[in-house]
């Protein structure tokens, strides 16, 4: 099954540490979904940008609550993100095991869509039956 639709992030620096190689830094996670998935999300990000520009890496998690094809619940999804010289590779997932109330047993991945209008995803999940 299929959701999409937009979202808006609101990410707060919390902390981070210049050094060797690359900054690190730690952020809060605040977005809204809109769309298919009527929801809103928290959660926290640690990044590491390099000195060379469009190179830096990314991990995050979310708990996203909300409906999702007209069933509500809440799930967690993980962020793994690589820029290498602008070139990005993203893998969003849920978490296994991580679906509660009518979304329990959730499978799935979220791609990630920026343009000149914003932030967009594109959901393919399951649920177990």
């Amino acid at each position: 099954m299929t959701a999409e639709g937009d979202f808006e992030v609101t990410m707060t620096p919390l902390e981070s540490d210049e050094g060797a190689g690359a900054t690190l830094a730690r952020l809060r996670l605040e977005k809204r979904y809109t769309g298919d998935l009527e929801a809103t999300a928290t959660g926290w990000m640690m990044s590491a940008v390099t000195a060379t520009q469009g190179s830096a890496g990314y991990v995050a998690l979310e708990r996203v609550t909300g409906r999702l094809w007209g069933r509500e619940g809440s799930f967690v999804l993980q962020h793994d993100g690589i820029m290498d010289s602008g070139a990005p590779h993203l893998i969003v997932q849920v978490v296994p095991d991580s679906g509660t109330g009518e979304l329990t047993g959730l499978r799935g991945t979220l791609e990630i869509i920026i343009d000149a209008e914003g932030h967009h995803y594109r959901f393919e999940g399951e649920l177990a039956e």
